[in-house]
């Protein structure tokens, strides 16, 4: 089955947004106003627009799997395109929330998005639950009782590559980030596991997609490794550029730079390159094989920690809205629903902190050309176990 056609025979469950836009998908359970409604953000316009495909893919193929309902009622999924511009995000959810009247908001690719929408959301006793976005202003101080991540706090991944590259004896580090939030948090989260010297810290506009300036100060500081955050469009043109100016030589340690996502455009180019993650395609346990095995055969390609995160999405809500017996209007009984974190996760076994953020575990991975041609990243170690975020201790909420 194809993506199109798997799009079509869902349509009673999800209708693609028009650039810009977005609508409710016709369906029989809406009419009988027992549907539940939620909203899916993600950027799907502009650079990071693979990034938004791949979660919002990832959240329909786990509302597929769930046979089109959430804790046994029928689903209906408003997707919204955040075209990453945080005025336009919160304008549409705030119609989402007042017009359309939906009972989840669920996705959001990049941190600033997150921060836009969060209280408009929060505020009005809606649950949102991040797919990807952890930002450490909301794992800390800024918690909330209505904010759930089903993915990680921003800082962990990048933890976990600091570690790896303080076990792997590198002496000294070249840094590279885009300058928003999320940057920060990846240079924060490496500093806080490598213990090495940093030989340059740089931070370029998030938009920028010529690294020729950055790979000649790379080539001559000539450090042990390189350490990079930069996903989606970012992240493709800065490995290509990498590889053609012969410094694959000098270990590419990355988080949302070499993954799922980018991979079809970055090629070869992208061989044996590293990244962390809390999860890789070629996991061996029950749930993580079958969402690959039918992700595949509706969308052409290889899942990403985007998808699978936002897959984990409708499972935690549809565990969370079971235990509160389908009841989506009774907030405390759903709040202590979701704090159980008894879902199946294709990353198996992990729990939530009382930031409402995954204890889990982290890998270091390493980018693979499979025997059919496609590129995946494969596990290499697991790094960190049961790994809690720095910023949970700082969560207050009644």
């Amino acid at each position: 089955m194809n993506r199109r056609s798997f799009l079509t025979t869902t349509a009673a469950t999800a209708t693609l947004a028009a650039t810009g836009g977005f609508a409710f998908a016709p369906s029989i359970a809406r009419a009988q106003n027992q549907a539940v409604k939620v909203a899916f953000v993600g950027t799907l316009s502009g650079p990071g627009a693979t990034l938004g495909t791949h979660l919002r893919d990832g959240w329909l193929a786990g509302v597929t799997r769930l046979n089109n309902q959430l804790g046994g009622r029928a689903v209906e999924t408003l997707v919204i395109d955040d075209e990453l511009k945080p005025d336009v995000a919160v304008s549409k959810v705030r119609a989402a929330l007042e017009r359309d009247k939906v009972d989840f908001v669920v996705g959001v690719v990049f941190s600033n998005m997150l921060q836009a929408i969060v209280r408009p959301v929060t505020e009005s006793n809606t649950f949102l639950i991040t797919a990807n976005a952890g930002p450490s202003t909301l794992a800390g101080k800024g918690c909330s009782p209505f904010l759930f991540s089903s993915a990680y706090q921003n800082d962990q991944p990048h933890a976990t590559m600091g570690q790896a590259a303080q076990d792997m004896g590198y002496k000294r580090v070249f840094i590279l980030v885009p300058n928003y939030q999320a940057g920060k948090d990846a240079v924060a989260g490496f500093r806080s596991r490598y213990k090495g010297e940093v030989v340059d810290e740089i931070y370029v506009p998030l938009s920028q997609l010529d690294f020729s300036t950055e790979v000649t100060k790379i080539a001559a500081a000539k450090p042990d490794a390189v350490f990079t955050f930069m996903p989606g469009a970012l992240g493709v043109n800065l490995v290509r550029q990498y590889r053609q100016a012969g410094l694959a030589n000098i270990p590419f340690l990355s988080t949302f730079t070499v993954d799922e996502s980018t991979l079809p455009a970055q090629g070869d180019a992208a061989l044996d390159f590293y990244t962390a993650a809390t999860w890789a395609p070629n996991f061996d346990n029950p749930q993580s094989r079958r969402f690959v095995q039918e992700f595949e055969a509706a969308y052409g390609y290889v899942p990403s920690n985007f998808a699978a995160h936002a897959y984990d999405a409708a499972h935690m809500l549809d565990a969370a809205i079971r235990r509160a017996n389908g009841d989506v209007a009774n907030k405390a009984a759903l709040r202590t629903a979701l704090e159980a974190g008894d879902f199946p996760s294709v990353r198996g076994a992990l729990r939530l902190g009382p930031n409402h953020f995954p204890i889990q575990d982290f890998w270091l991975c390493k980018v693979a050309k499979r025997p059919d041609g496609k590129f995946q990243t494969e596990t290499v170690r697991k790094v960190l176990t049961a790994d809690a975020d720095s910023y949970a201790a700082s969560c207050k909420m009644g």
